[in-house]
């Protein structure tokens, strides 16, 4: 009996020593490296405020970026994972487009894990591919997103915004109505999606519980133990996941994703029909027909949308399967439903709290609608609008989603900052670049925390390091979506203040705080606005 009591007793004190032996492996990683570091905590490395719920998102990679403020770089944990955070613009430039062929994938899921699925969505997306899959993959999809695929797909846009407008014209006519932000963007966003990517109506404000916007739901906002314990797993054990087929998605959430898009290209190829949406973009992206051309674009471009590398200019001559090219509506999906949203409430907030702001853009959409003299709104009059542009960079600026920039070595990468720090990252590892660091460092921007969409004016531009505003990111990774999501986001700031004024109410939370939760973005008390019928009728 006491033997096999100590025996199991022995048994047990070496699992849970080779458990901490494995969980410490990298803890001296930087210990031969010319750079600071903060001091890991087990197993959860510098993430511990961020994964206790002690600091939000914003809060804690401000933090961070903050540990060393003379440095250019310095080391942390990501869990046992060490990670090389990038606090110089001009050296994360380096990394991330001059050396690019070092730094050409996300880290991601498994992080330097090579996780391979060709029937799993997820891993399929264009933000998960990896090497030469994702370079061709950037490639077929970049046509999809110039300004002249955008004029075409403007029109859909247009009218979900017209079609929310009346619906909150017609809920209470001529009553002040309070509106949780979040929610109704999401539910424009979704209607958006829905006609751009599924190729099907919706109106989510009159049909609230639809299948598009429960789906959204379901993708980006999961909940419960399960979903949390893939989570998990993917972090710790990520190809043993892959191994056993653990989605992401539900099985029925992707059926029904995969079956909405195939029955829609079929149906579309069967009778020839043309829409000028992403369901007609991914047809011809199977057929091998998207290709850049003369793209003329407008004269005024925004400040904030993100340039497209040559990489996605070359030519290649893989052939897509249906699952490789529904992944990437998936990723379409899934980004417009939250970031998109996300934003657009904080453009709500900041413009409800600032009357001076909201009654300039008022003045400027109102100059462009009278001078379209009952036209519709059209995407060159709405790319011509420069403080709309301002207002939506300077939120961006001070509500980055996109928190963090992160990049994987592929290849060793020696690197010299020119000033005595030279030293190697090793394959496999991952540098960071913290967005919300730099949006918020005085050193870039004066007065940070103040909402002062001045600085984008054309006069204060060249004041700013175009190196130091990322909300899309940075180099051949960046986000490929952002002139759409731009449109987006004005066109329905257009239609909404047109016809309404954004008021705070006794439910508004000033200053605005986020819950403090490690993967999502949501305020503690909801972003609530109302929205007050202007008295002239347009």
């Amino acid at each position: 009996m006491d033997f096999t009591f100590w025996g199991v007793m022995a048994a047990a004190a070496i699992g849970i020593g080779l458990i901490y032996r494995y969980m410490t492996r990298n803890y001296f990683y930087f210990a031969d490296k010319p750079i600071p570091f903060l001091e890991p905590v087990f197993a959860i490395g510098n993430l511990g405020p961020l994964l206790m719920k002690k600091r939000d998102i914003f809060e804690h990679f401000r933090w961070l970026y903050n540990r060393f403020p003379n440095d250019k770089i310095f080391g942390m944990f990501s869990m046992s994972d060490p990670v090389f955070m990038i606090r110089d613009p001009a050296m994360l430039k380096r990394i991330a487009v001059k050396d690019f062929d070092h730094f050409a994938d996300h880290s991601g899921l498994g992080g330097d894990t090579e996780l391979d699925n060709p029937h799993m969505l997820v891993l399929n997306t264009l933000v998960a591919l990896r090497g030469n899959k994702w370079r061709d993959m950037r490639a077929t999809l970049s046509p999809a997103f110039t300004g002249s695929k955008m004029r075409q797909m403007f029109a859909l846009i247009a009218e979900c915004g017209q079609r929310m407008v009346e619906f909150y014209k017609g809920a209470e006519e001529g009553s002040r109505i309070e509106v949780e932000a979040k929610e109704m963007f999401s539910r424009f966003t979704n209607d958006v999606i829905a006609t751009t990517a599924f190729g099907i109506e919706v109106d989510s404000f009159r049909q609230p519980e639809n299948e598009i916007f429960s789906l959204g739901k379901a993708v980006m906002q999961p909940s419960g133990l399960l979903n949390t314990l893939k989570g998990i797993g993917y972090v710790l054990f990520p190809k043993l996941m892959v191994k056993m087929n653990v989605d992401f998605l539900s099985k029925k959430d992707d059926q029904f994703f995969r079956g909405t898009i195939q029955e829609t290209m079929r149906i579309r190829q069967e009778k020839s029909i043309f829409r000028p949406d992403m369901i007609e973009l991914l047809i011809q992206a199977k057929k091998g027909n998207l290709k850049h051309s003369a793209d003329k674009q407008s004269e005024v471009e925004a400040f904030s949308a993100a340039e497209e590398s040559q990489v996605g200019r070359r030519s290649h001559d893989r052939t897509w399967t249906d699952d490789e090219l529904i992944a990437q509506a998936l990723i379409f999906f899934s980004a417009g439903f939250e970031t998109v949203s996300t934003t657009l409430s904080f453009v709500a907030y900041e413009l409800a709290r600032n009357d001076d702001v909201q009654s300039r853009l008022y003045e400027e959409i109102l100059e462009t609608n009278r001078s379209l003299d009952g036209k519709i709104l059209s995407y060159e009059a709405l790319q011509a609008m420069p403080y709309m542009d301002m207002v939506v960079s300077e939120t961006m600026r001070l509500w980055p989603i996109g928190t963090i920039v992160d990049r994987l070595c592929v290849k060793d990468y020696v690197y010299d900052d020119g000033q005595g720090c030279r030293f190697t990252i090793e394959k496999g590892r991952s540098v960071m670049g913290s967005v919300i660091g730099m949006h918020h460092d005085p050193k870039y921007y004066p007065q940070p925390e103040k909402f002062d969409p001045e600085r984008f004016s054309a006069e204060n531009r060249r004041n700013i390091n175009p190196d130091t505003y990322l909300p899309f990111g940075i180099g051949p990774r960046n986000c490929i979506g952002s002139r759409f999501a731009l449109m987006e986001m004005k066109a329905v700031v257009y239609y909404l203040l047109l016809n309404f004024s954004f008021d705070v109410t006794e439910k508004t939370q000033i200053p605005l705080k986020m819950q403090k939760s490690p993967s999502r973005f949501v305020s503690e008390k909801g972003i609530w606005i109302a929205l007050k019928p202007r008295v002239t009728v347009v």
